[in-house]
Formats: structure tokens, sequence, C-alpha cells
């Protein structure tokens, strides 16, 4: 090996290794999946031309990054987590496929967790760690979902699978979080982060919907030689398993078409990366070698060959959202992966730094859709100049600023607490089918009126008319879809009731089973007098103090309470007087339920009945808790613990059932 093509294959494993730290540990990008992959390719050459492979190649280990953060026992694992051998070429997962059957499921991105189950019982969930050890989270157990607590199989059960966390519940913790600095970077992010949790914080572990997709049956004493019949087993038993289909390798390619259309449609809720392959004969996978950290016949990894295009960049504009004033590159449509595109999201000021990207006209660059669906700026290849960061925000002309986060990125916000573009979702809630159920009025239409001066309040949605002409030359409409929106908008003025209005409002903690009780109990406008005059809404069965103090301190918002009457006066709401209050065998009584049920369909449907026999749905033990629900009875969890301290009976769910009815 010469001395260039040494110094070549260091600076190689720097940049890969300081690009992976990044991405799995948590902090932000510093190089897209095109580039990473690029420069692993041109490693892996590398190595197999001078035969000569360097201390700390990405080639030769598995990332434990995204684990650093994970605190807890370190514990060998049983069978080794290994990793998969990935290619980029159909015809390689048809070579490896051979004559045999073979699974195709899906790559999911987010961090593998194996469970062991000994006499049907939950034992141990250890994470992947470096395949060899992981780190014991048994701890984590009643909240994560995907898996069973108990199982059917009284012997010796090992599953592997992924912890992912969905694009839609990543997107709304995401909208949660005020600080642009502290926002996640994408849901494998969200997802190490949330494993790293400790018990004290297991109720944010459960509202972050962390959901186990279990992939293979590692081991059971049960003669089951098939994957597939595997996981129809898993299946049964009441996993969430990843989704597969049975083919060869005749019908791979059309089998891996037919599933990458499925990635580009954007129909997929959870983050994948790829696609996995595995033999059916579980016998004949376990035969094979182990080179480097793969298993050679464990299972095969189909990556995306990212499509590349050149194009003419015209101008970057700057587009406010909810937390952050994001830049967005305009160029030139180009086909990519079948869809045209002439615009892409430059993320920040520091990936504009990164790209050396600024706002000449002519400048070249580089774009791809990232996994299928994103499109990206991945390089500039001519000429940029300089970029000018904006000094007003271009939704409100209100002030900004830049931050920096804990990573070094440099992010731009509207410093204006009242930009209409930072309250987007909550005039998606207005409009929303349990709100005012305007349709039609999707969330880039929104976007373009708020952005274009049309909204600045929830009452200007019914003055829209005025723009009517503007509204009609923004693309996208016509006047027929214009005629159509402003008969929906005033359909909507004529046509809601009080408890939609209600949850349209997004009062903190007000949704729509909150509305209805509050309408229930007060009747309309009785609520509105009861909120005139201090009434005490903690007495509403199911809302509590909380939920209480939460109404009053949105109305002592004098903006709220303005456009709360001005709506008030162009709405027509119908009347509606008071329901009784339900009776039933949990009346005057209230529950705390934790851990997985299994008589119930979930524990939505198990508070759903408890609320409508006329008790209450508590989520923490007190003083006030009449039972606690818990199918671990003898578990030493922080509910049951108090529970005992406080001596308030703790009921299994047939206790429960035998007690008070069933659904």
């Amino acid at each position: 090996m010469t001395e260039a093509e040494n110094n070549r294959m260091q600076e190689l494993i720097r940049r890969l290794n300081e690009a992976s730290e990044a991405y799995y540990g948590g902090r932000d990008e510093i190089m897209s999946n095109f580039e990473w992959d690029a420069l692993f390719d041109e490693l892996t050459r590398m190595e197999k031309e001078t035969g000569v492979t360097l201390p700390d190649s990405p080639t030769q280990k598995v990332n434990t990054a995204a684990e650093d953060n994970i605190a807890g026992e370190k514990e060998a694992h049983e069978y080794p987590a290994l990793s998969l051998a990935k290619t980029k070429k159909v015809e390689d997962l048809q070579g490896w496929a051979g004559d045999r059957p073979v699974w195709l499921s899906w790559k999911l991105d987010g961090l593998t967790l194996v469970l062991t189950y000994d006499g049907g019982r939950l034992t141990k969930i250890l994470t992947r760690g470096n395949g060899s050890v992981g780190t014991n989270i048994t701890f984590m157990k009643t909240a994560i979902k995907g898996f069973p607590l108990e199982v059917e199989d009284r012997g010796h059960l090992v599953v592997r699978g992924e912890a992912a966390i969905s694009y839609p519940d990543f997107e709304k913790l995401n909208e949660s979080v005020t600080d642009p600095a502290e926002r996640f970077a994408n849901p494998r992010n969200l997802a190490s982060g949330t494993l790293a949790l400790d018990a004290k914080r297991l109720d944010e572990v459960r509202q972050r919907n962390v959901t186990f997709h279990a992939f293979t049956l590692v081991h059971t004493d049960r003669e089951i030689i098939s994957w597939g019949a595997r996981m129809d087993y898993l299946d049964q038993m009441g996993f969430t398993t990843v989704a597969r289909e049975l083919t060869d390798a005749g019908r791979l390619p059309e089998t891996v078409a037919e599933w990458t259309r499925r990635v580009e449609s954007g129909e997929m809720e959870i983050p994948v990366d790829g696609l996995v392959i595995c033999y059916d004969d579980t016998e004949y996978a376990s035969t094979g070698s182990v080179t480097g950290h793969h298993a050679t016949r464990a299972g095969y990894a189909f990556k995306w060959q990212d499509e590349v295009a050149r194009t003419t960049l015209r101008r970057v504009e700057w587009s406010c959202g909810a937390t952050t004033i994001t830049p967005v590159a305009i160029f030139d449509p180009v086909q990519l992966e079948g869809t045209t595109v002439s615009r892409a999201s430059l993320v920040n000021l520091s990936e504009m730094d990164r790209l050396g990207i600024g706002e000449n006209d002519h400048t070249e660059i580089e774009v791809i859709k990232a996994n299928k669906i994103i499109p990206k700026v991945i390089a500039v290849t001519g000429t940029s100049g300089a970029y000018t960061i904006p000094d007003r925000c271009p939704a409100c002309e209100g002030p900004v600023s830049v931050a920096t986060g804990p990573s070094g990125a440099r992010t731009l916000k509207c410093d204006n607490p009242d930009c209409p573009a930072k309250h987007l979702k909550k005039f998606e809630r207005f409009v929303s089918k349990s709100g005012m159920d305007i349709d039609g009025l999707s969330i880039e239409s929104l976007r373009d009126f708020v952005g274009s001066g049309f909204i600045h309040s929830f009452a200007d949605i019914f003055r829209l008319s005025r723009y009517e002409e503007e509204i009609q030359s923004l693309e996208g409409f016509g006047k027929k879809s214009c005629d159509n929106l402003l008969a929906a908008i005033e359909k909507s003025r004529t046509g809601t009731d009080a408890v939609h209005f209600l949850t349209a409002l997004s009062i903190p903690q007000i949704g729509a089973d909150a509305a209805k009780r509050l309408v229930s109990a007060y009747g309309w406008p009785g609520f509105v007098k009861a909120l005139e005059e201090g009434a005490d809404f903690a007495n509403v069965n199911g809302l509590g103090p909380e939920r209480s103090a939460q109404i009053y301190g949105w109305y002592a918002d004098g903006k709220n309470k303005a456009v709360f009457y001005e709506l008030l006066e162009l709405l027509r709401i119908p009347e509606a007087e008071p329901v009784s209050e339900v009776k039933g065998s949990c009346a005057g009584l209230t529950f705390v339920i934790t851990g997985e049920v299994h008589r119930f369909k979930n524990r939505d449907a198990f508070k759903a009945y408890v609320e409508q026999n006329g008790g209450k749905v508590a989520g923490s033990v007190s003083k006030k808790t009449s039972y606690l629900v818990n199918n671990d009875i003898s578990s030493t969890s922080s509910k049951n613990t108090k529970a005992r301290e406080l001596n308030i009976p703790i009921l299994s769910e047939d206790d429960f059932i035998a007690q008070f009815g069933q659904e």
C-alpha cells in the first residue's frame, strides 16, 4: 500500500466515523446518506484492492454511538446480534437468494432490541450494543409498545426487532419543542434519546410511542423451521411484526420495485432506510459463517441507489415555520424518482455553510431524493457566492435572531411570539374534521394564506372572501377551487356545533373528549356563562383541576378572549341542553391503568369503558385513586409501590372485570 493510499484511507475512516457519531449519537447530520455511502463504498473498494484494513474502519465494526448515552448494566447477548452485508444492486440479492425461497421485509431506521421470555414472561430487554454485549433496559418493558408481557410459549423465547418512532409521532413531538436548538434531528435520533431516559421518566417514554417491530424469532424451543411460520407465530402471540412478502430470485426485481414504490408514494409512516431479504429455511441460514461483523447467511440488506440530478439554483427563499425560519433552494425543475422537483429545504444556516451555497443565479447544484422521499441538495458544483440572512421574518416582518444548538448547528428563528406562522398547527387543528371541519383547507393552503397576510387569527378564515381574486391567482387555485373553498368555509360557519368549536380553539389539554364533557355538563351557551362566572370545571367528570386551570389560563390571555368572542359573533352555534351525569358500575371511582392489557382492545378502550360507566381515569397514583389496575400485580414499579404505600387496592384486568363488568 502506498503512502497516498494510506493517507486517503485514514481520511475516509475519520470522515465516516465522525459522520456516524453525529447521526447515531443524536447530533445534527454533517453529511447526507448519499455522501456517506459514496465514501464507504470507496473505502471498501480500497480495502479490497490493497488487502489492508486499518484500525477503526467502519467496514469492520458495528456503530454503537446511538447507544453511548444509554445507561444501564451491560450484558452479553445469548445469540450475537450481527449486522448484515449491504448492497445497492438487485442482482446481488438474486445471486444471494439462489434457488431458495426468500422473504423480503423493511429495514427499519430505529434501534435494535432483543427480548427474552422464559416460562411465558418477559424477563429481559437488551439493546444491540456492539452485537456481542448490549445494555439491559428491562425496566422499560411497560413503556415500549409492540410486544406482550406474557406469551403462550412457556419455553425459552428470544425475539429480535427494531424500536422505532413513526413520522407523525416524531413531528408531533418536535412541534411541541419551542426552542429550535433543542429539536430532534430525525426519528432515529428521537428513539435513541428516548431509550436513554431513566426509570423515573417512563411516562415520557410512553408519550413518545416507541414501538417494537419484531423482525426475527431468534430462538424457540418449538420445532419451527420456516422463517415465515416463525413470524406468523409471533403475530399470534401479539407482537407487532415487520411487513413481509415471500418471493424468490426470479421475482425479486418486481418485488423490490413494488416495495420501493410504496416508499416513493409516501405511504410509509415508519422510517425505513432499505429492505432486507432472508432465507425461509432457518436451518440453512444458521449454517453460514461470520465475516468481519456480518453473518453471511442471516440476511442481506438492500439500500436504494439515489438518483442524482444536476440543475441550476435560481434563488434561496426563507420560509417561517413553527420554530425556525428555513432556507429553501428554488431551482430549475428536474425529474427525480419519477416526480418533478423544483425546491428543497436547506435545513439551516450550518447546512448552507457546509454546502457552500449562496444566492447567485446560475449556480449549479446536485439534488437527490433522500430515501426516495425528501428532496435534498447534496453538493454545489459551481460558484455560488454568499447568502444574506434576512433581518425580518418573512411571515410577520418581526425581528429575527440566530440560535446555536448544543451540536453547534446554527438556525434562524423569528423572535415575535405572535407570528402567525408559529401557530400554523393551531390553524390546521382549527379547520380539521374534529374542529371546524372546513373541507379543502389544507396545511399547504394555510401556509400560503398566512404567508400572504390573508390570515392573522382564526376569525380571518371566515373573511377570506375579501381575498377572492388573490386566492384564484395562487398556484393550485382557480375560480372553481376558490369557490369550493369559500362554500366550505360558509358551511362551517353556519353548520358547526359547540363541541367542534371548543375543540378547534387549541385550548391546552382540551380535545374533543374534554369538549364533549364540558358541553354535556353545562350545555350551550351555558358553558360560556359558566366560563364568565368562573365555574370550577375540575368538578366535570374526567377533567380535574389541571385541565380546569388550562381553560382559565387560556381565557385570561386577552388575545385569546378577543378571538373567542369575535368568533361567537361570526358563527352560528346551536343551543344545547346539559346532559345528566352518566351513572354506572364505576361511578364516583378513580382508576389508574398501567401496563399491557389483554381483555380490552387497548388502554384507550379500557379508559373509555370506565368513563362510560361514570368513573375517572388518572395518569398517576394519588390519595384520590380508588384502584390501580395492573396485570403485573407483583411488580415493584413506582405506581405499584406508591399504591401499596397508600393502601390502594391493585387489581388485575380480570379482577376489574369481575368487579365492574366487562367491555
